[in-house]
């Protein structure tokens, strides 16, 4: 079962940055054309959030209102990757981080759409 792969998580102080990063478990996994990679976070006693996806096809990016402008997803066809760099992290965006992938192409911010995810990342943003 290809899993997605996720690193970079850490603590981090309030108005920090950190690079997440998401590679498929194994190589030969395929992003097609029409899949859409995105990130979701969960933060304790709160239910998995969209925070940012992006298409594989043509690049379009999407995010949640509360990190644009901070958060910036990069996709990496050669490498097979999909990262977000977060910028002036503020205590809020305390979460698990987790990679996902979307192989319907449709109904970005729907978590039922992703049948890839990884096993998350801890990002911790306090002083």
């Amino acid at each position: 079962q290809v899993q997605l792969v996720e690193s970079g998580g850490g603590l981090v102080e309030p108005g920090g940055s950190l690079t997440l990063s998401c590679v498929p478990s194994e190589r030969t996994f395929v992003i097609y054309s029409n899949y859409i990679m995105g990130w979701f976070r969960q933060a304790p006693g709160k239910e998995r959030e969209f925070v940012a996806a992006v298409s594989w096809r043509n690049n379009k990016k999407v995010y949640r209102d509360s990190v644009k402008g901070r958060f910036t997803i990069f996709r990496d066809a050669h490498w097979n990757a999909v990262s977000l760099q977060m910028n002036d992290l503020k205590a809020d965006d305390t979460a698990i981080y987790y990679c996902g992938c979307n192989t319907y192409g449709e109904s970005w911010y729907d978590g039922a759409k992703y049948g890839y995810w990884g096993q998350g990342t801890q990002v911790t943003v306090a002083s």
